[in-house]
């Protein structure tokens, strides 16, 4: 027979791992009470405006067709679905990028 020795707080902390519920757990009902409550600091609004973070209206587009290798369209594919967007919209995000940063070194 094997005895191992164990402090109080190790086994409390055992008890919680193999699956023991804590008294605090997310169940347990609150006790409210009705003493008055402290104000938290004020932080300075840090997010962008509403104008800064949707688009003013539709870019107006127009419609291309490319010719593009099967394999750069299987890589297009394979990126569009660990992205879960459509492949077509990461081409055209591509060529985007590109031609904003061809714009802005001339």
């Amino acid at each position: 027979m094997l005895i191992i020795k164990i402090s109080r707080e190790k086994l409390e902390f055992l008890e919680l791992v193999i699956g023991e519920k804590d008294v605090n757990d997310m169940n347990s009902k609150i006790t409210y009470t009705n003493e008055p409550m402290e104000m938290g600091q004020v932080v300075k609004d840090f997010l962008p405006s509403r104008d800064q973070l949707v688009p003013k209206g539709k870019t107006k587009t127009n419609q291309v067709t490319l010719e593009l290798t099967e394999e750069s369209v299987s890589f297009f594919k394979a990126q569009a679905d660990r992205k879960q967007i459509p492949y077509e919209k990461i081409i055209e995000l591509l060529v985007e990028q590109y031609a904003h940063e061809c714009i802005s070194d001339a």
